[in-house]
Protein backbone atom coordinates (compact mmCIF):
# COMPACT_ATOMS: atom_id res chain seq x y z
CA UNK A 1 0.00 0.00 0.00
CA UNK A 2 1.16 3.46 -0.85
CA UNK A 3 1.12 6.34 1.62
CA UNK A 4 1.05 8.78 -1.27
CA UNK A 5 -1.99 11.05 -1.36
CA UNK A 6 -3.39 11.72 -4.81
CA UNK A 7 -4.38 15.24 -5.78
CA UNK A 8 -8.08 15.51 -6.51
CA UNK A 9 -8.87 16.01 -10.17
CA UNK A 10 -10.42 19.38 -10.89
CA UNK A 11 -13.13 19.24 -13.53
CA UNK A 12 -12.94 22.30 -15.76
CA UNK A 13 -15.83 24.68 -15.12
CA UNK A 14 -17.65 26.26 -18.07
CA UNK A 15 -15.81 29.31 -19.45
CA UNK A 16 -18.72 31.73 -18.79
CA UNK A 17 -17.23 34.34 -21.15
CA UNK A 18 -19.74 36.18 -23.33
CA UNK A 19 -17.60 38.30 -25.70
CA UNK A 20 -15.50 36.41 -28.28
CA UNK A 21 -13.81 36.89 -31.62
CA UNK A 22 -12.85 33.99 -33.86
CA UNK A 23 -9.41 33.20 -35.30
CA UNK A 24 -9.97 35.87 -37.99
CA UNK A 25 -10.97 38.62 -35.55
CA UNK A 26 -14.71 38.47 -36.25
CA UNK A 27 -17.24 38.69 -33.42
CA UNK A 28 -18.63 35.24 -32.73
CA UNK A 29 -21.01 33.40 -30.43
CA UNK A 30 -19.72 32.59 -26.92
CA UNK A 31 -17.32 29.66 -26.91
CA UNK A 32 -18.18 26.80 -24.59
CA UNK A 33 -15.97 24.08 -23.16
CA UNK A 34 -18.18 21.53 -24.95
CA UNK A 35 -17.25 23.08 -28.33
CA UNK A 36 -13.90 21.30 -27.96
CA UNK A 37 -15.11 17.92 -26.68
CA UNK A 38 -12.39 15.28 -26.86
CA UNK A 39 -9.64 17.83 -27.51
CA UNK A 40 -6.83 19.16 -25.32
CA UNK A 41 -7.46 22.85 -24.56
CA UNK A 42 -4.87 25.54 -23.80
CA UNK A 43 -6.29 28.74 -22.36
CA UNK A 44 -4.01 31.76 -22.07
CA UNK A 45 -5.19 34.49 -19.67
CA UNK A 46 -3.89 38.03 -20.12
CA UNK A 47 -4.63 41.72 -19.66
CA UNK A 48 -3.75 44.19 -22.42
CA UNK A 49 -1.84 46.42 -19.99
CA UNK A 50 0.15 43.60 -18.33
CA UNK A 51 3.90 43.97 -19.05
CA UNK A 52 4.59 40.28 -18.31
CA UNK A 53 1.85 39.27 -20.74
CA UNK A 54 3.63 41.11 -23.56
CA UNK A 55 7.24 40.28 -22.61
CA UNK A 56 6.74 36.59 -21.74
CA UNK A 57 3.20 35.18 -21.95
CA UNK A 58 2.14 36.20 -25.46
CA UNK A 59 5.53 35.32 -27.04
CA UNK A 60 5.32 31.90 -25.30
CA UNK A 61 1.78 31.45 -26.63
CA UNK A 62 2.98 32.37 -30.15
CA UNK A 63 5.74 29.71 -29.95
CA UNK A 64 3.27 27.05 -28.86
CA UNK A 65 0.62 27.94 -31.44
CA UNK A 66 3.23 27.94 -34.22
CA UNK A 67 4.80 24.64 -33.14
CA UNK A 68 1.44 22.87 -32.78
CA UNK A 69 -0.67 24.53 -35.49
CA UNK A 70 -1.13 21.27 -37.42
CA UNK A 71 -2.19 19.22 -34.39
CA UNK A 72 -5.96 18.75 -34.65
CA UNK A 73 -6.14 17.35 -31.09
CA UNK A 74 -5.22 20.70 -29.50
CA UNK A 75 -7.25 23.91 -29.31
CA UNK A 76 -5.76 27.24 -28.24
CA UNK A 77 -7.65 30.27 -27.02
CA UNK A 78 -6.74 33.51 -25.27
CA UNK A 79 -8.96 35.31 -22.77
CA UNK A 80 -8.48 38.81 -21.46
CA UNK A 81 -9.27 38.17 -17.79
CA UNK A 82 -9.98 41.63 -16.40
CA UNK A 83 -9.76 42.03 -12.65
CA UNK A 84 -8.51 45.63 -12.53
CA UNK A 85 -8.19 48.50 -14.98
CA UNK A 86 -11.56 47.90 -16.63
CA UNK A 87 -11.27 51.22 -18.48
CA UNK A 88 -7.95 50.11 -20.06
CA UNK A 89 -8.48 46.36 -20.55
CA UNK A 90 -11.35 46.75 -23.00
CA UNK A 91 -12.88 44.59 -25.72
CA UNK A 92 -11.11 46.79 -28.31
CA UNK A 93 -7.73 46.21 -26.61
CA UNK A 94 -8.36 42.44 -26.75
CA UNK A 95 -8.99 42.73 -30.52
CA UNK A 96 -5.78 44.80 -30.91
CA UNK A 97 -3.79 42.17 -28.99
CA UNK A 98 -4.94 39.37 -31.32
CA UNK A 99 -3.89 41.46 -34.36
CA UNK A 100 -0.59 42.63 -32.84
CA UNK A 101 0.59 39.08 -32.18
CA UNK A 102 -0.98 37.68 -35.36
CA UNK A 103 -2.55 34.85 -33.36
CA UNK A 104 -5.11 32.96 -35.44
CA UNK A 105 -6.95 31.61 -32.41
CA UNK A 106 -10.20 32.66 -30.68
CA UNK A 107 -9.93 35.49 -28.16
CA UNK A 108 -12.40 36.22 -25.38
CA UNK A 109 -13.00 39.31 -23.25
CA UNK A 110 -14.00 38.49 -19.67
CA UNK A 111 -14.68 41.47 -17.40
CA UNK A 112 -17.19 39.63 -15.20
CA UNK A 113 -20.91 39.33 -15.73
CA UNK A 114 -21.52 43.07 -15.40
CA UNK A 115 -18.46 44.18 -17.39
CA UNK A 116 -16.82 45.82 -14.41
CA UNK A 117 -16.22 43.18 -11.76
CA UNK A 118 -13.76 40.26 -11.51
CA UNK A 119 -13.26 37.93 -14.47
CA UNK A 120 -15.40 34.76 -14.36
CA UNK A 121 -12.43 32.65 -15.52
CA UNK A 122 -10.33 33.97 -12.64
CA UNK A 123 -13.08 33.13 -10.16
CA UNK A 124 -14.07 29.74 -11.64
CA UNK A 125 -10.51 28.52 -12.28
CA UNK A 126 -8.94 30.21 -9.24
CA UNK A 127 -6.18 31.85 -11.27
CA UNK A 128 -3.69 34.18 -9.63
CA UNK A 129 -3.39 37.01 -12.14
CA UNK A 130 -1.81 37.41 -15.56
CA UNK A 131 -0.13 36.01 -17.56
CA UNK A 132 -1.65 32.62 -16.71
CA UNK A 133 -1.87 29.33 -18.61
CA UNK A 134 -4.58 26.70 -18.08
CA UNK A 135 -4.31 23.24 -19.70
CA UNK A 136 -7.51 21.19 -19.89
CA UNK A 137 -7.23 17.57 -21.03
CA UNK A 138 -9.58 15.82 -23.45
CA UNK A 139 -11.70 14.63 -20.50
CA UNK A 140 -12.15 18.25 -19.32
CA UNK A 141 -9.83 17.89 -16.31
CA UNK A 142 -7.60 20.85 -15.43
CA UNK A 143 -4.10 19.36 -15.61
CA UNK A 144 -2.07 22.59 -15.39
CA UNK A 145 -2.88 26.05 -14.10
CA UNK A 146 -0.03 28.43 -13.31
CA UNK A 147 1.80 31.69 -13.93
CA UNK A 148 5.10 30.03 -14.85
CA UNK A 149 5.40 28.03 -18.06
CA UNK A 150 8.37 26.60 -19.90
CA UNK A 151 7.13 26.80 -23.51
CA UNK A 152 9.69 24.32 -24.87
CA UNK A 153 8.72 21.69 -22.26
CA UNK A 154 5.03 22.41 -22.90
CA UNK A 155 5.50 21.94 -26.66
CA UNK A 156 7.29 18.60 -26.14
CA UNK A 157 4.51 17.43 -23.82
CA UNK A 158 1.76 18.57 -26.19
CA UNK A 159 3.44 16.91 -29.20
CA UNK A 160 3.13 13.60 -27.35
CA UNK A 161 -0.68 13.84 -27.21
Amino acid sequence: MSNQTEKPILKAPEFDVNSWIDAKGNKTEPIKLSDFKGKFKIVYCFQSWCPGCHSKGLPDLQKMVEALKHNDNIEFMAIQTVFEGHDSNTYEKMVETQKRYMLKIPFGHDAGNDGKSRSNIMTNYNTGGTPWFIFIDKHDNVVYSDFHLNPEAAIEFLKSL
